[in-house]
């Protein structure tokens, strides 16, 4: 499928249809077991559902070729997916880079689950070639970014990273969450392993868990695969093909969000209610020559800083109606949420605590006018 387009691999990669009935959209096994013509004859290699299952497999194959990867693994979320990366290519005594705007999630699972099994963790401004270069140690093995971040919208150059971790022989990990492989390809640019919540965008219709490691060659493959196996976080089968059918429509969704997102930061930053706006598609973003080259749209997702300071901040996010207060992202509805006392509740008080003026928007694919009104009425319930 690699000679074809990403809207079309999104479709037809690992899809092919049912060789006995023709049915157009694969079924799902829903099977917790495979029978074996004999001791070892697996069926396809098919053995038992945390092993294998071939809707999972149809959906590893999809990610594979949406991020242009050599394999792919599917979990059950996308900290199961972070979790069993981590554990297959990290030991004891080992050090991580992380970049200092990350998940709430990600800075919790480093530093409250595998710090106690020896795992160190530095965060570092990942915009500085110079701070990486000099928080780099001889126990360092992975540099893992986020970018567009979460929720500050940072923007770092994949290729500068990838240039530096590897003269020092690190691993270099992306969480692509929110730009998604429809706009942003990190493993073309140099990145060794992709990271997805699959719940967010890849999924797209907010009715399903699930995460997801693309790997661009087979270095950590095993590794990896056997905490999937010996663990077993994997994506059940429904799980799977939801998440298949969501990645059908991610192109011309990816579209929208972001043509969306851009009106939207657009209007914002003519507001003086706002004193930041965090979105990369704006010329103002110290980031948008770095994502304009990287990137072929700017996403959904973007962050107001509220001029009132705090208070004002939660009581916009909590005056809106279209904009539906929420966890999460990536989905067809818009959501907005408190980031200090929701997302990120994980990293207060910490070198990551989020400003607590932030509100941040997942931006839907409804009308944008509608979208902004919404937007504007919250602002007069704040101003009564």
């Amino acid at each position: 499928m690699s000679e074809h387009s990403f809207a079309t691999r999104a479709i037809h990669a690992g899809q092919a249809p049912d060789p006995i009935t023709g049915a157009i959209i694969p079924p799902i096994y829903q099977a917790s077991t495979h029978v074996q013509d004999g001791i070892g004859g697996f069926r396809e290699g098919f053995e038992y559902n945390r092993a294998g299952n071939p809707t999972r497999s149809s959906l590893e194959t999809q990610l594979a070729a949406l991020e242009g990867g050599v394999e792919a693994l599917s979990f059950a979320s996308g900290l199961a997916a972070e979790d069993a990366l981590l554990r297959g290519i990290l030991k004891p005594g080992d050090h991580v880079l992380l970049g200092n705007d990350v998940y709430g999630g990600t800075y919790r699972l480093l530093t409250k689950v595998l710090a106690p099994w020896g795992i160190e963790t530095t965060t570092v401004e990942l915009a500085d070639a110079e701070a990486i270069r000099a928080a780099i140690r001889p126990e360092t093995k992975i540099v893992w970014l986020e970018t567009p971040s979460n929720p500050l919208l940072k923007i770092v150059d994949i290729a500068q990273i990838a240039e530096i971790a590897h003269a020092a022989g690190l691993t270099v990990v992306v969480d692509n969450t929110f730009a998604s492989p429809a706009l942003q390809q990190p493993l073309a640019l140099g990145a060794d392993l992709v990271v997805h919540s699959t719940t967010k965008y890849l999924g797209g219709h907010s009715d399903v868990l699930g995460g997801a490691v693309v790997f661009g060659d087979d270095r950590h493959f095993d590794q990896v695969k056997f905490q999937q196996f010996a663990v077993g976080a994997v994506s059940a089968p429904l799980d799977a093909w939801l998440t298949t059918r969501g990645i059908k429509t991610l192109a011309v969704r990816m579209r929208q969000h972001s043509e969306n997102a851009q009106a939207i930061a657009e209007w914002a930053e003519s507001r003086p209610e706002f004193a930041d706006v965090f979105y990369p598609g704006l010329a103002s973003h110290a980031g948008n020559e770095i994502a304009a080259k990287q990137m072929s749209g700017f996403g959904g997702m973007l962050s107001l800083g509220l001029s009132a300071g705090a208070d004002a901040a939660r009581a916009f996010a909590e005056s809106t109606s279209l904009f539906q207060l929420a966890e999460s992202l990536g989905g067809v509805e818009s959501l907005i949420g408190y980031p200090p006392e929701m997302t990120h509740a994980s990293v207060r008080g910490t070198a990551l605590a989020v400003p607590e003026n932030i509100v941040r928007l997942s931006v839907g694919i409804e009308d944008v006018s509608d979208l902004i009104a919404d937007l504007e009425q919250g602002l007069e319930r704040l101003a009564r």
